[in-house]
């Protein structure tokens, strides 16, 4: 059991990385408000632990409703004392293949519905000078494959929300972490995962292989969800805790090779870099 109980409030609790952060939090001893598409869900969720287990219904795509929503949990349930932003799915299909429709139901979902998340718990961790903002990205948001373009542009796209939030509101008693886990045994793969259909026979040797072995893993995942929701409430109860953190071996492996991959291609440009200045007189 902790020591202090918080208010936790997490998106996406039906299944996969959601239910694995709320059932963690709840063990600590927590109350954890989850937001569910259902009934159903709702029902199971709260079933977890009757009285610290509350069910709101939410679909953060619908960035209107996010607002009222939250501002009823504070009046209702008490202060939200950590977000942790985790609805979200992904999108598979090469960029030419994929419609801009696909583009934008993905960045409704995993940025401007975490943003919206965002914006309206800030008000009150602002006011009460503390908090925790947890947003689950991805190593999709520092490494980049074949066939994922909508998926990784929307994680990039949160890393660096989230970087940028942890300055404005470190003044204020507030901490944000972007966490981006490597491959584990979710349903992200699986039912999760949107795949837009094949049309360009032209990136056949390219990607059916890859769209193949996605497929084949899933489910078989070295990552356990279990041991990275007991890294985030690690995250949660540290005094200093970062704004980005890696799970999982191969996020830190391929995440260090590519840093060391772009440091690499600047050093072999820095010529022409810094060909671009005015020159002095």
């Amino acid at each position: 059991m902790s020591s202090i109980e918080k208010r936790f409030l997490i998106t996406g609790v039906s299944s996969g990385f959601g239910r694995a952060f709320a059932e963690a939090a709840l063990e600590k001893g927590h109350r954890v408000v989850g937001t569910v598409r259902n009934d159903e869900a709702a029902a199971m969720f709260e079933s977890l632990a009757p009285g610290r287990a509350a069910a709101v219904h939410l679909d953060v795509a619908d960035i209107e409703t996010i607002e009222p929503a939250v501002a009823d949990i504070e009046r209702s349930i008490g202060p939200i004392d950590v977000l942790i932003n985790n609805a979200g799915y992904g999108h598979e299909g090469t960029l030419e293949e994929s419609p801009i429709d696909e583009m934008r139901r993905q960045f409704e979902v995993n940025v401007f519905g975490a943003v919206g998340m965002m914006k309206a718990v800030l008000p009150f961790m602002r006011e009460r000078r503390s908090g925790h903002i947890i947003n689950i990205t991805s190593m999709g948001g520092f490494i980049t494959m074949p066939g994922i373009a909508y998926y990784c542009g929307s994680k990039f796209a949160l890393e660096g929300i989230s970087e940028v939030l942890a300055k404005e509101v470190k003044g204020f008693g507030i901490a944000v972490t972007a966490v981006a886990p490597g491959s584990f045994r979710t349903d992200w793969a699986g039912r999760s995962m949107i795949r837009t259909s094949r049309s360009i026979a032209d990136y056949d040797a390219l990607f059916d292989p890859i769209r193949q072995s996605r497929e084949e893993k899933s489910g078989k995942q070295t990552g356990d969800p279990r041991k990275a929701a007991a890294a985030v409430l690690a995250v949660v109860e540290a005094e200093n805790p970062p704004v980005h953190l890696l799970l999982g071996a191969d996020a830190l492996a391929l995440v260090r090779n590519r840093l060391k991959s772009l440091s690499s291609e600047i050093d072999d440009w820095e010529d022409l870099t810094l060909s671009t200045s005015f020159a002095e007189a």
